[in-house]
């Protein structure tokens, strides 16, 4: 047999147990196709997968509100109308959710079930602090679907019954825990709706004013945003709202959350750009 028809000595050597360093080392040229091909495969796939956006949370005197907007997006196309990014965590915590959909909706399922679970066999509820940290060890075990595109980043707020106050919570896709003080916002309206809650939240706030205040946000941040859905009046499709106090996790309901949008819509017909910066009951 002629040395042309021979395997390269490579194959005959013993080396690490990986095949795709194997592949690395013997043929680069098809490890790269490979690779090129695998990555356009994900982001097709990271393209087609509906997003969540925009979540904005407030503290307020009782606690904390958090709310999101009800539109999922593909593309430049609307996927859903009517899609939830705000849940309960458990009796005392709310989560919302931005990114991919499906990601960010089973992360909040496995957050549900590790603090029931803590609680059942530890026979206490973590901290809030460790459930902020315990979400930040889920989120960075997503690191190698984020890099693909699949990316999910919740916002995190509750009550804290140690020191009697609502927390917020902000992430980003390795993990970062880093707490926020009086609002916050994520999803690709954050931008706009953290202007918003800059210029209308104030220290003393009640619940209902902040409720206000999250409404009047995710309207901005509908405003310049595409993929963020405003209030769909034709539909009777509102915002989601949640408020998490001393007495637990309640969401408002629509008819009450409806109440609030008919009058920020009232008050954006004699002022288009929203209330001034010196309070939302202005």
């Amino acid at each position: 047999m002629s040395s042309a028809n021979q395997l390269p000595q490579a194959f005959f050597t013993p080396g690490r147990p990986s095949f795709a360093d194997f592949l690395a080392d013997v043929a680069p040229d098809v490890a790269t196709r490979t690779r090129v091909a695998a990555e356009s495969a994900a982001a097709a796939a990271a393209a087609s997968a509906p997003h969540g956006t925009t979540i904005v949370a407030v503290t307020c005197v009782d606690g904390v509100v958090m709310a999101g907007d009800r539109r999922a997006t593909v593309g430049t196309v609307i996927a859903q109308r009517d899609i939830e990014k705000v849940f309960p965590a458990d009796d005392y915590t709310v989560v919302g959710i931005a990114g991919s959909a499906g990601i960010a909706t089973e992360l909040v399922r496995l957050l549900q079930v590790e603090l029931e679970h803590y609680d059942k066999i530890e026979g206490t509820p973590l901290s809030l602090d460790g459930k902020a940290n315990r979400l930040a060890t889920m989120i960075r075990s997503n690191l190698p679907m984020a890099f693909q595109g699949l990316a999910a980043v919740p916002l995190f707020a509750g009550y804290d019954l140690e020191s009697g106050r609502g927390r917020i919570f902000s992430y980003d896709v390795t993990g970062g825990r880093y707490e926020e003080h009086d609002h916050y916002s994520v999803g690709s309206g954050s931008l706009f709706a953290r202007g918003s809650l800059k210029k209308l939240h104030r220290v003393g706030i009640d619940t209902m004013g902040a409720v206000r205040v999250c409404v009047e946000a995710l309207w901005d941040a509908a405003d310049d945003d595409s993929a963020t859905g405003g209030p769909d009046l034709a539909r009777g499709i509102y915002p989601v709202v949640a408020v998490v106090d001393d007495q637990g996790y309640r969401r408002i309901d629509d008819a009450e959350v409806g109440g609030v949008v008919d009058t920020v819509v009232s008050g954006r017909h004699r002022r288009p750009d929203g209330p001034p910066a010196t309070g939302a009951d202005q």
